[in-house]
């Protein structure tokens, strides 16, 4: 596999991917296609070699530009979507345009070239799951995390057009033999995360002398996974992975939203109550929990940030040497959840 295409890989996750193909694989080049909506950005590409990494501003339902691209590549790794939630409740269309219509364009451009295609998805395409308290198996019991067979239980705009196209891979896999994989990732935290996403909200407030803001009683559970660890499954799934199979990709780092924002305060040199309570956020989850079993039985991938702490503290370090990358865009994401009571 000599040269692939990210989608979205000046976005938050993908951009991690591409950091990491480049430093691990000297031999791979990569195209990235992005629509550099407000979550990509130049900047997360910087430094990156041009012999091996080149940027096309565009979007992925632009069947044209996508047919030209895609006609030269390897591999096609999709990670372009739009993807906040409380975004998705305020206006839904672009969700449906980006996650459904361009993922219809890149399956049909990968299927006229006989290209390998690797979906990147979400876990909240399932649903939410109840609290480990509340549970007979406390969490670890059958049907307690997602797998690969929990039935589709989308909740909002975002986690549903995600699920239509889930299912779009999953049929062009049956009904045209496309060469595809698919992954479902739990909650992603690192460098590079646009500053509106929890974990990077509250480096942020600290390090602009705002509190950090918990939503409701902070009881939501997320199974957080370094986006390193993310990566380095992805590829491992592009390159090892069986046509027409879902990975869940998760590193068990299942942690309420009180607890992360206390160790963040902690690590920060914060009193751990230094915080306050806003409104909830609407359709809140509950809980999500990845079993990635199969993952690390069937293609022996194994996360390396496996301690929370420590990954939590490498990213509050990288936020707090580049704010120059985060602080212009500061004061607009406190005033969108200022209009919601956040």
């Amino acid at each position: 596999m000599q040269h692939i295409i990210v989608t979205g890989g000046a976005g938050f996750i993908g951009s991690n991917f591409v950091h990491y193909v480049i430093n691990h694989h000297p031999d791979v080049k990569v195209t990235v296609l992005d629509k550099l909506t407000y979550a990509g950005n130049r900047a997360n590409l910087a430094g990156l070699p041009e012999n091996r990494c080149k940027l096309v501003v565009g979007d992925i339902a632009d069947a044209e530009l996508v047919d030209k691209l895609v006609k030269d590549a390897d591999a096609v790794v999709h990670y372009a979507a739009e993807s906040h939630n409380d975004n998705s409740l305020k206006d839904p269309y672009p969700f449906v345009h980006t996650n459904l219509i361009g993922t219809y364009t890149l399956l049909e451009a990968c299927r006229k070239y006989d290209v390998r295609f690797h979906h990147v998805s979400t876990d909240e395409v399932y649903g939410d799951l109840p609290l480990r308290e509340d549970l007979p198996g406390h969490g670890e019991g059958e049907g307690e995390k997602f797998t690969d067979k929990t039935p589709y239980n989308p909740s909002s705009p975002y986690s549903s057009t995600k699920a239509g196209s889930d299912l779009l891979v999953k049929a062009w896999v049956r009904s045209f033999g496309l060469k595809a994989t698919l992954s479902n990732c739990s909650n992603n935290y690192g460098p590079y995360q646009h500053i509106e996403k929890f974990i990077p909200r509250q480096i942020t407030n600290v390090l602009s002398g705002i509190k950090p803001k918990l939503y409701g009683q902070g009881k939501n559970v997320r199974d957080w996974i370094h986006t390193e660890d993310h990566s380095s499954a992805v590829w491992t799934i592009l390159t090892k992975g069986k046509i027409g199979e879902t990975y869940l990709i998760g590193a068990d780092g299942e942690e309420d939203n009180k607890t992360v924002i206390e160790l963040i305060l902690e690590l920060m040199g914060q009193p751990k109550d230094a915080y306050e309570h806003v409104n909830d956020r609407a359709g809140h989850d509950l809980r999500y929990a990845i079993d990635a079993s199969k993952l690390r039985d069937e293609l022996g991938w194994t996360p390396q940030f496996t301690d929370f702490r420590s990954g939590l503290e490498d990213t509050i370090s990288w936020y707090r040497e580049n704010q120059d990358w985060w602080q212009g865009q500061k004061e607009e994401v406190e005033a969108n959840y200022a209009k919601n009571g956040q």
